[in-house]
C-alpha cells in the first residue's frame, strides 16, 4: 500500500508542477516535429471518398470563403 500512496503523491507532484507551468507561461502543449506535415502527408484521413460529415464541413468552408473573397459579411 505504501507505494501505492508513494506513486500517487508523485505523480499529483507532476500534474501540479505540470498545471503551474501552465499558469505562469499560458502556452498549450505542441508537438515538436511538425507532425503529418514533416512526414509528407497532406491529410489525416487518405480516402478517396470522404464522409458526409467532411463533404460538410469542405462546403461550409468553401461557402466562408467564398463569402470572405467577395467581402460579405456573415
Amino acid at each position: 500500500m505504501i507505494y501505492f500512496i508513494a506513486t500517487f503523491v508523485v505523480f499529483l507532484l507532476v500534474f501540479t508542477a505540470m498545471a503551474i507551468g501552465y499558469i505562469f507561461n499560458k502556452k498549450t502543449i505542441g508537438g515538436s516535429c511538425g507532425g503529418l506535415a514533416s512526414v509528407g502527408i497532406e491529410k489525416s484521413c487518405d480516402c478517396d471518398d470522404p464522409c458526409e460529415n467532411r463533404k460538410k464541413k469542405n462546403a461550409e468552408a468553401e461557402r466562408i470563403a467564398k463569402f470572405k473573397s467577395e467581402g460579405q459579411i456573415l
